[in-house]
């Protein structure tokens, strides 16, 4: 591993002073972070870490003016066994209960979930043995012509094809939630970056790099909301999500007024399924419309050599998480 200064930062202030120095990155929980640092991964690896688990009243779950309130070093584990959000907002308790082992969510914070880097094999191999285009703007997409078996299904952001490995991040954008920073509130959807045409660095987001995640905020949903998050991957514990699909449904005398299904695990970004969305909508949620949503899920893919197989898993999740909130 490469040598680093460690710095406890004692406020959001601290923190974003010693960030904007250049060359810095957070550290929280660090089951991301360590394990990137010790593989020497990327070219450019941070020369300080700056410790916010030390700034206080961070962590913490509460519902308030409309809205629940998460603190960025509240840990999986606490979301995920938290009342309050598995009766309100499920899928984001569900998303966070599925997320790698249970000693890495006890450790891992909802900040860190959705501002961890891309699990890309070429990304992530050692040493920097593939200089690839999120590390090198000079760089290749490898898994382009490469091993792609778990990559985008929809195309490339910006060239690169790697997919976004958060579980938390296809919850947030269903439930329209807001991720407060130090420098301003963001849209899940443009935190993520959806709709964007090029990636930011090596991060899944959009945010500055002296900028952190301080809050993730979630408005209450209407009456009538079930929601559920369904994932594939080839072990059920620790493995990052092959496909998943979250999904945030209101329901009206017997048919859904509204409906909100993201993907992840498809994309460089959670990816809005807009056609299941509106195939869905004004309808009863039947073995029928929940697989014609399903097809409608994957309009548009553009899969690769060895990914078609995710087509059929999202059609199929998609449906089943419909169901489910029947």
């Amino acid at each position: 591993m490469n040598k680093f200064t460690h710095v406890n930062a004692a406020t959001i202030a601290d923190a974003t002073a010693a960030l904007a120095k250049g060359k810095a990155q957070v550290i929280a929980g660090g089951t991301d972070l360590i394990v990137y640092m010790k593989g020497m991964v990327s070219p450019n690896p941070p020369e300080t870490l700056v410790n916010i688990k030390t700034i206080p009243n961070l962590s913490y779950i509460k519902e308030e003016g409309g809205l629940l309130k998460i603190g960025a070093l509240t840990t999986l584990t606490t979301i995920a066994n938290s009342s309050v959000v598995k009766t309100n907002y499920t899928v984001l308790a569900q998303a966070a209960l599925r997320a790698a082992s249970p000693e890495i969510r006890n450790m891992g914070t909802i900040g860190g979930n959705i501002c961890q880097r891309p699990r890309c094999i070429y990304f992530r191999n050692e040493f920097n043995d593939f200089s690839c285009l999120r590390k090198n703007p000079s760089g290749l997409c490898y898994a382009l012509v490469g091993v792609n078996r778990y990559h985008s299904i929809f195309g490339a952001l910006g060239g690169c094809v790697a997919v976004t490995p958060s579980d938390t991040s296809s919850a947030l954008v269903a439930l329209n939630a807001s991720i407060v920073t130090s420098k301003k509130t963001w849209k899940a959807a443009d935190f993520f970056g959806i709709g964007a045409t090029a990636f930011k660095g090596e991060q899944i987001n959009q945010i500055d790099a002296d900028e952190i995640v301080t809050e993730i905020q979630v408005p209450t949903p209407a009456a009538g909301t079930k929601s559920t998050y369904l994932k594939f991957a080839f072990r059920k514990a620790i493995d990052f999500p092959l496909v998943s699909a979250a999904v945030v449904v209101t329901q009206a005398a017997g048919s859904v007024s509204a409906a909100s299904i993201v993907l992840g695990g498809v994309y460089n970004t959670p990816k809005v399924a807009t056609a299941a969305q509106d195939s869905i909508k004004g309808k009863a949620i039947d073995a029928t419309t929940a697989a014609a949503a399903g097809s409608a899920a994957t309009t548009g893919n553009t899969t690769l050599a060895m990914n078609k197989y995710k087509v059929q898993i999202a059609q199929t999740l998609v449906k089943r998480a419909l169901l489910a909130v029947k």
